[in-house]
């Protein structure tokens, strides 16, 4: 099982083979505005979560114009010729990691739908993911829908398109009737910028404020701060918030609210420098290390935290044991995928690119490894290869996450259950596998307990999820 012969490219370069979900960012402003600057600077704050593709659609003098491919943020918009084109009074834009639909040209957002002159009439951008789409759109074509693309995304975009005749808070409140999964959704449509997220709040979406009327929304808060907005609060689960030239109006589009936002946001997925329903998020990532070391104490003479998400946790682990945190892992962040290795022996030593260590620091030493999650467990292992080849005595790895058994629905693009090494590994067997002398997950209560409430999506961990897939 899980034999490394059979690694690819991607599992030995990338050290979290998961995909992450995407960024959605927007502003709005009764009047004109550098709306291509604060979409660049924006959108970049949110890269982290996308890395396929971008674009962004901009609402000036009335009109939605729309630019997109794929790419980073920055090459997209030196790409735009005329940047005044794209200084309007709103915009939202999009950073990409497909889910469902999968890649292509034509699923990279934002999407839009065309009146009867054949132009842009609203466009959309969304984070997440639907769960029953293939039935959704069979509905809608039978309804004489037009459909381009094939992500759960146009669905959505259709069918507030059948709707389109109502108010957008009234054609909301008919789509949640039909649209199933998790979701945060930026709009424009005629003159206004609607913002919603789904009746669990699976997926973040953050509000904020510069001056008296520019109204920013950003899936994290660090896109707040790349704009100088101050943050307002969070969009709410089930609830639509419409900028217009009338003000700002909120509803609540549907009766079955409750609060489930993703709780691998805090562990991964968020930059450390967001805050997430009040907390930070990398005060959390350090408690989750001190906590690791009460639930499973070692003694050793440092901890390594992989870099950059496992760092925090390192921190934390350090502080509650006293033993010292050594940033004995280097890692190279001009890493890419262009490297051709036809051999697996080379394709191993790819890793040491990735990440490479200090091996006088390491050489003797009895040491406790922390990363975020542990999902494959291939990077995991060869990255504890490494280590033993620089001479460690002993290995613990710690995991600040509990260990993921079933496959994300909702948004994420992760692994099938067959290649979760934690769904089919556990206890002795895992930590052979991995060649560790100790190994430990962060408790899921004990998760609960940093996170100071169970109103959170533990599905990944637990195989339960507000909303199942069909």
């Amino acid at each position: 099982m899980f034999p490394t012969e059979n690694l690819n490219f991607e599992m030995l370069v990338n050290p979290k083979p998961m995909r992450e979900e995407c960024g959605i960012f927007g502003v709005y402003s009764p009047r004109n505005i550098d709306t291509f600057s604060l979409m660049q600077f924006g959108m970049f704050a949110l890269q982290h979560r996308g890395q396929e593709a971008c674009g962004l659609s901009v609402l000036k003098d009335g009109e939605i114009r729309t630019t997109k491919s794929n790419g980073l943020v920055l090459d997209n918009f030196r790409n735009i010729e005329n940047f005044e084109d794209f200084m309007g009074n709103a915009a939202i834009g999009h950073t990409r990691y497909s889910t469902a639909g999968g890649g292509g040209s034509k699923n990279i957002q934002p999407l839009y739908a065309v009146n009867k002159y054949g132009k842009p009439h609203f466009s959309i951008v969304h984070n997440g993911n639907l769960v029953n789409t293939e039935e959704l759109r069979n509905e809608l074509v039978d309804k004489d829908l037009p459909f381009i693309a094939t992500s759960d995304t146009e669905v959505m975009l259709r069918a507030i398109q059948y709707y389109a005749d109502l108010p957008v808070e009234k054609a909301m409140q008919q789509v949640e009737k039909l649209i199933e999964g998790a979701y945060s959704v930026l709009l424009l449509v005629k003159n206004k910028l609607a913002a919603f997220r789904d009746p669990n709040g699976i997926r973040p979406l953050s509000m904020g404020k510069i001056g008296d009327d520019i109204w920013v929304f950003s899936s994290e808060t660090v896109g707040l701060d790349a704009v100088g907005a101050t943050f307002v609060r969070e969009v709410e689960p089930g609830e639509i918030v419409i900028c217009s030239p009338e003000g700002v109006e909120s509803y609540f589009y549907s009766e079955k609210r409750q609060q489930r936002l993703c709780s691998f946001e805090y562990i991964y997925f968020a930059r450390p420098d967001s805050n997430l329903q009040g907390k930070e998020v990398y005060d959390l990532r350090v408690q989750s290390g001190r906590k690791l070391y009460e639930q499973a104490p070692i003694d050793a003479d440092a901890v390594i935290g992989v870099p950059d998400s496992g760092v925090p946790s390192a921190i934390g682990y350090s502080e509650a044991s006293g033993i010292p945190f050594e940033p004995i892992l280097v890692k190279n962040r001009y890493m890419s995928r262009s490297f051709i290795v036809p051999t697996q022996e080379m394709r191993e030593r790819i890793v040491n690119l990735k990440l490479n260590p200090i091996i006088p620091k390491i050489k003797g030493k009895r040491l406790v490894i922390l990363d975020d999650s542990i999902v494959r467990g291939t990077t995991s292992k060869l990255l504890v290869k490494i280590l033993r080849e620089a001479g460690a005595k002993e290995i613990h790895f710690r995991s600040a996450s509990p260990a993921i058994v079933s496959p994300c629905h909702l948004g994420i693009d992760m692994p099938t259950k067959k290649e979760l090494i934690s769904a089919n590994m556990h206890g002795d067997e895992l930590r052979e596998y991995l060649g560790v002398d100790s190994l430990e997950f962060l408790s899921v209560e004990n998760l609960k307990e940093l996170l100071g409430s169970e109103n959170h999506c533990f599905g990944c961990f637990t195989g339960i999820y507000p909303v199942e897939k069909k």
